[in-house]
């Protein structure tokens, strides 16, 4: 059995060909967009959409999730670069090392935002629905995130607290956090999050099968918007380098927002008009009682 990051991160490589430097964690995030447009585009045709439209929009939407990934990396660093002086100060008076994607720093729920954003704008060019779109997306979103998570093995990184289970994983010294150094053991949080990732995706593709006649157009947004946040927030209890803003993990606390959001939202989405159906109850009970009101005045008539 592998012990995980051993075997990475690949030094046979980054591939140089001539200026050009080809990375494995870029060429894994790319592998994932084109499954997750795979997967939109299948999804389109079920649903009798123009599949092309995936395609047209696949470049605006890498492009602004790539931009709100590095901006949420830029205002939340995680305390392993701020103790290197990598802050959000730095960044915004270090413009060239904001934009050095290359040099690492992606936050997913950058990534997710900036894409909604992207997509909403490519929406309202073509004019399309975008509630529809983003249900098309939700599942494809997630398949590649799954696969976009193996980036983070080559690279030896986001890994969780020292474990001596089984499937514990080896990092390297010059990949682990100074108070860790003599822990060689870890969780591979990225690959339980990647699985997390497929589960979600099969559960919305499964959900947009079984109750698609029940589902509005927009609902499998907000149950991804509860699925993945409620996966990630449990799992930053056993991340170690994660993001405090306030002296708080400010991506689990954003996460469980959003979680509770979405919730409420899609309940909000599918709670019964109650007091719509009272109404026509009272306006029955009345005419009835007019009714019954002409019929005793009529027969009193008949009687005189």
């Amino acid at each position: 059995m592998p012990t995980g990051f051993n075997i990475g991160p690949f030094h046979i490589g980054p591939y140089t060909i001539g200026p050009l430097t080809i990375r494995y964690y870029g060429v894994i995030l790319m592998l994932g967009a084109l499954a997750g447009a795979f997967l939109a585009e299948r999804e389109a045709r079920r649903r009798k959409q123009p599949s092309d439209l995936v395609w047209d929009g696949l470049v605006w939407v890498l492009v602004g999730g790539v931009i709100g990934a590095r901006i949420w990396h830029i205002l939340t660093p995680p305390p392993s670069m701020v103790e290197r002086g990598i802050t959000t100060l730095f960044y915004l008076t270090h413009p060239l090392d904001a934009i050095n994607i290359p040099a690492g720093g992606l936050g997913i729920p950058g990534a997710v935002i900036g894409g909604a954003l992207a997509l909403y704008w490519f929406s309202k060019r073509r004019k399309i629905s975008f509630l529809l779109w983003v249900d098309i997306a939700a599942p494809a979103l997630a398949l590649g995130q799954a696969i976009g998570r193996w980036g983070n093995f080559v690279n030896q990184e986001l890994y969780g607290k020292p474990t001596n289970l089984p499937w514990g994983i080896t990092i390297d010294p010059a990949n682990r956090l100074p108070e860790y150094m003599n822990v060689s053991r870890y969780h591979p949080l990225f690959l339980y999050e990647s699985i997390w990732n497929l589960l979600n995706m099969g559960f919305l593709l499964w959900l947009a099968r079984r109750y698609g006649n029940r589902l509005k157009n927009g609902d499998l947004l907000w149950v991804y918007m509860i699925f993945y946040p409620t996966g990630r927030f449990l799992l930053e209890f056993i991340r170690l380098d994660y993001s405090i803003v306030a002296g708080v993990n400010f991506n689990q606390v954003f996460m469980l927002v959003v979680a509770i959001a979405g919730a409420a939202i899609l309940y909000l989405r599918h709670r019964q008009p109650v007091l719509a159906e009272v109404e026509p109850q009272e306006e029955i009970k009345a005419t009835l009682e007019t009714t019954e009101v002409k019929e005793v005045a009529e027969e009193e008539v008949k009687n005189d």
